[in-house]
């Protein structure tokens, strides 16, 4: 039923898999490494066609300076952080109570109200283009940070809430039970007794949703425009001009978008594997 692990595998099956594991590595990394290469190559190259060889001048310096101190690169980041950052609060923060609610109380329409919340992670969310935009527009939120803070919210709640919901079950319900019998109030338990627990699946969570946030660009492009909102995945495309893109601006500014995450992800690491293999293993 499941496979078998490379160790007790046959020695000619090892060694093929610690010969084919870099080369997977690498097909997997080479978009990346195209991007890091190109950020450092010259507009000229792309212009005669160099765009796999060796770069005929290293613009590494100049490409970057040109991203932080000629473009908006700066405000379209500090529009990534200022909509990423409410949107992990808020959802982590939702998800907790609704977490709590469903995992711990029991009451008719506990199953309904939760399958509620799983079915809208299966909606595509291309279909709701058109009626969101519309919603923003006569909200008077359309093109405004607060609008797509807003929108992530009430998109990721749902698979937060499934994540805490089922972290949640599996906490000893005697902990709960306990607090009751010594009369603490139901509001206590959660903050006192459930959310120290939690600390874990809270943590990888965040990250989670985090990375989620800031990498997107559909939404960004549907429900933002301008140097006001959007965030800087989209923002990406204003080195793009009418006849030509500076492909080398292009990908400098990509890696810079892309270092977030990644250095987020590199600093809850611990935090982040603890908090999706706590319960794993009893």
């Amino acid at each position: 039923m499941f496979p078998t692990p490379i160790a007790k595998t046959s020695r000619a099956w090892q060694i093929s898999y610690q010969a084919l594991l870099p080369v997977a590595l690498v097909l997997w990394l080479l978009p990346l490494l195209a991007v890091a290469l190109f950020s450092i190559k010259p507009d000229a190259d792309f212009t005669n066609g160099n765009y796999w060889g060796w770069p005929s001048s290293f613009e590494g310096v100049t490409n970057y300076r040109k991203v932080f101190f000629e473009s908006d690169m700066p405000r379209y980041l500090l529009n990534s952080v200022m909509i990423t950052v409410p949107t992990v609060l808020g959802a982590v923060a939702l998800s907790a109570m609704t977490g709590f609610a469903l995992g711990i109380y029991k009451f008719r329409s506990n199953l309904p109200i939760f399958f509620l919340f799983i079915a809208g992670n299966f909606v595509p969310f291309q279909i709701l283009m058109v009626p969101v935009r519309d919603l923003t527009v006569n909200m008077g939120l359309y093109d405004t940070k607060l609008g797509l803070v807003l929108f992530h919210i009430a998109f990721q709640t749902g698979f937060c809430t499934l994540f805490m919901r089922n972290f949640i079950r599996t906490l000893p319900y005697p902990l709960i039970e306990a607090a009751r019998v010594e009369g603490v109030a139901e509001w206590r338990i959660f903050w006192y007794v459930v959310m120290p627990l939690m600390k874990p699946a809270l943590a990888a969570l965040s990250v989670l949703i985090f990375t989620f946030i800031w990498n997107d660009y559909f939404w960004a492009v549907v429900l933002t425009q301008g140097p006001d909102s959007q965030p800087a995945t989209a923002g990406i495309t204003a080195f793009n001009s009418q006849f030509r893109a500076a492909y080398h601006l292009m990908s400098a500014g990509s890696i810079v978008a892309a270092l977030p995450p990644v250095l987020m992800f590199f600093l809850m690491q611990k935090h982040f594997i603890a908090g999706l293999t706590l319960g794993a293993v009893k």
